[in-house]
């Protein structure tokens, strides 16, 4: 009988410490994964964040900005929700909320020739770099079904338009630092990527015409040059041939 409940005993410790450890687990498991969005959730904010940041150097729209914000106020909800007093916080989240309602989304954007390309080519890389980062901010938010099909089609092609003309102006300012430098053919490769570019455009428009006729004025400007250099080098070449021949064909003076 002793024998009996013994076993009982060590059987009833056994299931017990199975049933705890199975308990520990899954809160393990719950807190990992609560770490795990959090982590998540702070990445959204660090990104919007420094995608706002980046926004106050390039003429967007008041409803993009909108749209940003309210990324931003999602994610601290979301993390409130799980516990988290610092990404959530209280006091954070009224901030954001009384940001919101300060942005008029009807303001018409800013006009495409407040555009002005950075000077350094670092800052130009932060300027397109920042450009694609909201292009994807963007789509990630239509796909959550947290924008209409027009306003982020207005609003991509508004962004499209600001990396293209970023993207044409620096490769005509490499142009035409290569054309000062006299390295002409680094200077057409670069015109010729631009006015690839506007030629990949579906629907050109004054901006890309204009620009587009003149890049190929500057390509035939430059193409004339080159011409004329090579014209100079062969003549050079055949007198310097013309030069050897007659060295060696001349008659030997005698000593």
């Amino acid at each position: 009988m002793v024998f009996t409940i013994i076993i009982v005993l060590i059987v009833s410790l056994v299931l017990v410490g199975i049933i705890v450890n199975a308990v520990q687990q899954h809160k393990n498991k719950i807190e990992n994964d609560r770490r795990a969005e959090l982590s998540k959730l702070k990445t959204i904010i660090d990104n919007t964040e420094t995608a706002l940041l980046a926004a106050e150097q390039i003429p967007i729209s008041q409803r993009l900005i909108f749209i940003l914000q309210r990324r931003i106020l999602g994610a601290m909800k979301a993390a409130n929700q799980l516990g988290d007093n610092t990404t959530g916080a209280n006091d954070r989240i009224k901030n954001v909320e009384g940001s919101l309602k300060t942005i008029d989304v009807n303001r018409p954007p800013p006009s495409e020739e407040s555009f002005q390309l950075p000077q350094s080519d670092k800052q130009v890389i932060q300027f397109i770099r920042g450009i694609k980062t909201m292009r994807a901010l963007l789509r990630s938010e239509f796909k959550k079904g947290k924008i209409e099909s027009r306003v982020f089609l207005v609003e991509d092609k508004l962004l499209e338009r600001l990396q293209l003309r970023a993207n044409v102006d620096t490769l005509i300012r490499r142009g035409e630092s290569a054309i000062k430098n006299n390295q002409l053919g680094s200077a057409r490769q670069c015109l010729e990527k631009a006015i690839g570019a506007l030629a990949a455009q579906p629907s050109p428009d004054e901006f890309i015409v204009a620009r587009q006729a003149q890049l190929e004025e500057q390509l035939n400007n430059i193409e004339t040059s080159l011409k004329s250099v090579n014209s100079r080098d062969v003549a050079k070449k055949e007198e310097s041939e013309r030069n050897e021949l007659d060295e060696l064909f001349a008659e030997k003076k005698k000593w």
